[in-house]
């Protein structure tokens, strides 16, 4: 067994910055120290270990099997110690606690903003960090410690993650209250490609649903913008101009409020078949104040707030 006392110092902390970061260089940016302590930290724990932990590359560091084994386990050690202070917080009534949120961009710009603001109201010790990433992200963070709480658009079951809740997200066709087709309380793509369309990247789980749908109808669309930020989408449609993004009704409810854009559903099947997931790591018992925040967001979005 490798020395107790290697696995709970400074040592590391510094060996998960370059696990996560790549390379020296990187870790001690992101650690605001010195390349050199952060070397000296990394060579410590090799030594202690009696191992190699990393292969070293010509373009940074790369985890071994050691390594790979020692990252797991001192990601195991953080959550278990974030688990056991959020309950002795739980004694207090949950008045302190620290929630990890990792998201895709579609729900990061208002839903979870205000969600986090509407939960602070009840627990104001709670702290929160909201981190964006791809769809295909979000999984692996949770796998990997780096989120307590992942949101994302459904696609294949993770292996180790739980689904606190799966629920229906349809893609809603998005434009300015001045819009032609603004009046309609129902569309089909034959109607909206008719327009130009503002779009995510091809890779995005929206426009591989959208491509599906328009193959089997054999309908063809103009792309008048595209883009990796989903605002900026929303934004083209809103000026006016005819032109057309799409968006989960969850994502774009408060912007409805304003009345300058309207989002009119799609009858088409392909576009109601997509789902919002609610993540956790399976096996792992979250901190009371994760636990209180997945029921808070579950049951909001059971209720349609």
């Amino acid at each position: 067994m490798p020395p107790s006392h290697a696995l709970q110092e400074t040592a590391v902390r510094y060996f998960l910055e370059v696990v996560k970061a790549g390379s020296i260089k990187d870790a001690a940016a992101k650690l605001n120290v010195a390349p050199s302590a952060v070397s000296r930290q990394v060579a410590r724990l090799e030594s202690e270990l009696d191992t190699l932990l990393f292969e070293r590359r010509s373009r940074g560091m790369v985890p071994n099997a050691a390594g790979e084994l020692l990252a797991a386990h001192a990601k195991r050690t953080q959550q278990d110690i974030e688990r056991v202070t959020g309950d002795i917080s739980a004694l207090r009534g949950l008045r302190s606690g620290h929630v990890r949120v990792v998201s895709a961009e579609g729900f990061a710009f208002d839903f979870i903003p205000t969600l986090i603001a509407r939960f602070r109201e009840r627990y104001t010790g709670i702290r929160f960090h909201l981190e964006v990433c791809g769809q295909s992200e979000v999984a692996r963070r949770i796998r990997d410690g780096e989120a307590d709480v992942g949101l994302t658009l459904s696609g294949v079951p993770e292996a180790g993650i739980k689904l606190e809740l799966r629920h229906p997200s349809p893609i809603l066709a998005v434009m300015a209250a001045g819009h032609p087709l603004a009046g309609q309380r129902q569309l089909s793509l034959s109607q909206v490609v008719a327009y130009p369309l503002a779009l995510p990247l091809k890779h995005s789980s929206l426009r591989q649903l959208l491509d599906i749908s328009c193959s089997r109808q054999g309908l063809q669309y103009e792309v008048a913008m595209s883009s990796n930020h989903a605002d900026a989408l929303v934004s083209f449609a809103a000026a006016g101009g005819g032109g057309i993004a799409f968006y989960g009704e969850l994502s774009i409810r408060t912007r409805l409020v304003s009345s300058a854009l309207v989002a009119i559903p799609l009858r088409d099947r392909e576009m109601n078949e997509r789902y919002l997931e609610v993540e956790t790591l399976a096996g792992r018992p979250l901190p009371e104040a994760g636990k209180a925040f997945v029921q808070y967001l579950t049951d909001a979005i059971k209720a349609g707030i």
